[in-house]
């Protein structure tokens, strides 16, 4: 009995010095590195063949979505990310992913600076969030779907699991749609997915476009936790895409 007492209580020890150090690792000072490729990680490895040729308009629409929107408490809500699901930490917003909460900031950075670069860029945001029906008019996808239809350039921002779970940043272009320069030039900056990744996503079957930033690990998770670096790593992924959108729209004048 005296045993099994003792063992319970090296267990517990152990486990709180655990999340002690998670604490600390992802929450201490860092030293802020504007190196992007070092920040973001890995890229995609899945063999993806597609270039995207096609002229894009310098005034086309934008919309840009934030995964998992409107899909929490169903089993595509999102990675919960390293720092809460490997090392125990709370997460973000207790009633959402931690991906959904990044993709949010994500997507209210990227609108306020592609404005101020010049784009007509908006984005969309359900507001409800457990929507069951794909179809719903009020989901992302059904919504994207519509604006794609009209002409537009729907792209959904997401991070991609952890670990083994994930395979890194990339886009993954419209799935019945030919890929423009704007599909090329994110893939120049972040890599590229095949069209049919895991037999054709949802939302490239509606052209919308996926963007997987990185996955949620490591130092891009860290520098985004970090409330001393979350707002340098936030602008700088959203700076990096409003740029390469810019990039793609620039080769159309140099032809």
């Amino acid at each position: 009995m005296r045993n099994k007492v003792i063992n319970i209580i090296y267990r517990i020890v152990f486990l709180i010095a655990i999340y002690a150090f998670s604490q600390h690792y992802y929450t201490k000072n860092l030293n802020f590195t504007e190196d992007f490729e070092v920040i973001i990680g890995e890229a995609s490895t899945t063999p993806a063949n597609w270039v995207g040729s096609k002229d894009v308009d310098k005034n086309i629409s934008i919309l840009i979505l934030a995964g998992h929107a409107d899909s929490q408490g169903l089993a595509g809500a999102g990675t919960p990310g390293e720092a809460v699901d490997k090392y125990g930490l709370n997460p973000m917003h207790p009633e959402i992913s931690d991906e959904l909460f990044w993709n949010l900031k994500l997507q209210e950075s990227i609108v306020k600076i592609g404005k101020q670069k010049g784009l007509n860029i908006r984005s969309y945001d359900p507001g409800i969030r457990y929507i069951d029906d794909a179809n719903d008019p009020r989901t992302n996808w059904s919504v994207g779907r519509q604006f794609a239809k009209r002409g537009g350039y729907a792209l959904e921002i997401h991070f991609d699991a952890y670990g083994k779970y994930g395979i890194g940043s990339g886009l993954i272009p419209p799935f019945s749609e030919t890929p423009n320069k704007i599909d090329e030039s994110i893939a120049k900056t972040f890599g590229r997915f095949p069209i049919l990744f895991r037999g054709g996503l949802g939302a490239p079957r509606r052209q919308i476009r996926i963007l997987e930033i990185g996955k949620l690990e490591g130092l891009l998770e860290k520098n985004l936790r970090n409330i001393k670096t979350r707002r340098k790593t936030i602008n700088l992924l959203s700076n990096k895409i409003v740029q390469a959108i810019l990039n793609g729209m620039v080769q159309k004048s140099n032809i």
